[in-house]
């Protein structure tokens, strides 16, 4: 008797390049197509997925398979370890077999840059994704705000495609602002957002990243929290203050029910998003519970 094995909820999809766009000077949509692709869960937001690249000389990705694959892929020794890097899904079309993923081109430091700058359409790589079949919580989703009266939504280049993505599943009433800090003014992009939602393009250039999105953040949260900020007390907990964003991870997704005056999702390079956090919950007394925070990179390390 054959037994059947229950379906995870995260599985390996085998895609390949069949379409890229360059959507601006630092912006490039890759779309992959794959033969499970009917199988990847549309679950909007900000899903996080995983990309694995092939390695030099190779064509395609072999991956461990199995419930036991990500144990057995690091124990591999590196020059045999698929390099894998965390990205945001951009739109999914199940009924074409269809996923999109924007990337940014900067630099040429790491696995994922240096792969985005070669790609050609046909390139074979695979997809870590949502599999539709389960029936639970995926995971991978980090904005799923409270009631909030307003919103805030901040962060780099690296944070623009799931903040694109977040504001075409807010509805219609949803009032807040969303900052995007880009590195030339080409790279704003279209985005389609509710009546009451405020979008502002940050061009830095070559200054260095946070030089125009920390003190935009500063001022948003003083002018939605002028209340708060008169009569709040700012936060003592020294987690908050000593957290070395070079040794441990800045990720913290509260899932707090409670209804709260602002709810903020900050993303992106992890030095800024530390001050930022310091700003808002120490300085604003902002309630941790309200604060989605998350580092996707650290400046000087490969991506």
């Amino acid at each position: 008797m054959t037994q059947t094995l229950p379906i995870a909820p995260w599985r390996q999809f085998a895609v390949e390049v069949h379409a890229m766009r360059r959507l601006s000077p630092s912006f490039v949509r890759v779309t992959f197509t794959g033969p499970d692709l009917d199988r990847f869960a549309d679950n909007g937001y900000d899903q996080r997925i995983k990309l694995a690249f092939p390695l030099p000389g190779q064509h395609g990705v072999h991956l461990p398979q199995g419930p036991d694959w990500h144990t057995r892929w690091r124990a591999l020794p590196e020059h045999r370890r698929n390099p894998i890097r965390t990205y945001t899904v951009r739109a999914v079309r199940p009924h074409r077999g269809e996923v999109d993923v924007d990337l940014v081109r900067h630099g040429d430091c790491g696995p994922a840059t240096r792969w985005v700058r070669r790609a050609r359409l046909g390139d074979e790589i695979a997809i870590l994704g949502p599999d539709a079949g389960y029936e639970g919580d995926h995971g991978g989703v980090e904005f799923r705000p409270p009631a909030a009266g307003q919103l805030l939504l901040a962060g780099d280049e690296t944070a623009v495609p799931a903040v694109g993505a977040i504001l075409e599943r807010l509805p219609l009433d949803a009032r807040g602002r969303v900052l995007l800090e880009v590195p030339e003014p080409g790279d704003a992009l279209p985005l389609v957002t509710p009546p009451g939602v405020e979008v502002t393009w940050l061009s830095r250039g070559a200054d260095p990243h946070g030089t125009r999105l920390v003190p935009a953040v500063r001022a948003a949260a003083g002018d939605l929290l002028a209340d708060r900020l008169s009569t709040g007390a700012p936060s003592t907990d020294p987690s908050l203050v000593d957290l070395d964003v070079d040794q441990q991870i800045l990720w913290e997704v509260p899932r707090s029910e409670a209804p709260v005056p602002l709810y903020a999702w900050l993303a992106g390079e992890a030095g800024m998003i530390g001050a930022l956090r310091r700003h808002l919950v120490v300085e604003c007394g902002l309630d941790r519970g309200a604060v989605a925070f998350m580092g996707y990179w650290r400046l000087g390390r490969a991506a």
